[in-house]
């Protein structure tokens, strides 16, 4: 019988690549389907608290309801502009190349479609914001990196807890850093050498929100901030929480044009 002809290695690398971007896709839009689902229904109930309260008001000819039920409108009214503004500013993320990004404005239109879902599990999020500075980044990929994180943080407190976001700028190696904190349980010192490796996980399945446990996470986090030059790392200590930094490059004085990020993957 004929042998069959030795792959090619450039080919070989090639179809990893694209495994690895439909894997990044895949990923990609199963966070926006959560938070889709996520914010619709949030959007909903801040609909009805609207249309009860100015039902109210109408029923009532007293001043005092009148007033409380204008503040109710107000107040949801408020957070439905809030939602909507980080909606909008999702999709202004949405562009392929890098640009310059404000990671504390990024962060917190994440944080504001993350609210409710982090509130629910009794997870409080403070904000440590200590620059402006930018950094050149594709502000969609990033954001991903960002949700990812603060899911896997939820998840590691399962009785609630706290969550520290911070951007400051690091002048000695020219980045802007964006730290995710919490107090959780940390990881065991033997983890932390596979805590990037695909496929590894400390999960044993997904949690009661049915999110979790593929392992896949964390090592495609990786690749998206090396791929835009940047650096991941991690600081924990068992039984006092955890900390993910990423080290991303910072927009000179005068800012850049926009620049292509290598596709997820894809080899040098």
């Amino acid at each position: 019988m004929p042998s069959s002809a030795p792959a090619n290695p450039s080919d070989l690398e090639q179809q990893l690549a694209d495994l690895k971007a439909e894997l990044l896709e895949t990923q990609k839009m199963a966070a926006i389907g959560e938070l889709a689902s996520t914010t619709t229904h949030e959007f909903n109930n801040l609909l009805t608290t609207i249309l009860n309260y100015a039902k109210m008001g109408l029923r009532h000819t007293d001043d005092a309801t009148r007033t409380r039920a204008l503040e109710k409108i107000l107040s949801a009214g408020t957070r439905a502009e809030k939602i909507t503004n980080s909606v909008l500013g999702m999709a202004r993320n949405r562009g392929a190349n890098a640009a310059p990004t404000n990671l504390a404005d990024l962060a917190g239109e994440t944080l504001v479609l993350l609210e409710r879902e982090l509130a629910k599990y009794r997870v409080q999020v403070e904000t440590d914001i200590q620059t402006d500075r930018r950094a050149m980044v594709v502000g969609a990929q990033i954001q991903q990196v960002l949700i990812n994180l603060l899911t896997n943080a939820r998840q590691a407190m399962t009785q609630g807890g706290r969550i520290l976001v911070r951007v400051a700028e690091d002048p000695q190696s020219g980045t802007v850093d964006l730290t995710v904190r919490d107090n959780g349980p940390g990881i065991a010192p033997e983890h932390l050498p596979k805590i990037f490796e695909h496929r590894f996980s400390t999960k044993s399945g997904p949690d009661a929100s049915g999110k979790g446990g593929a392992g896949v996470g964390l090592s495609a986090c990786k690749e998206i901030i090396e791929n835009h030059g940047g650096r991941i790392r991690v600081e924990s200590t068992v039984g006092r929480g955890a900390a993910f930094i990423l080290k991303l490059p910072a927009v000179a004085e005068q800012a850049a044009a926009p620049t292509a990020v290598k596709r997820l993957g894809v080899p040098a």
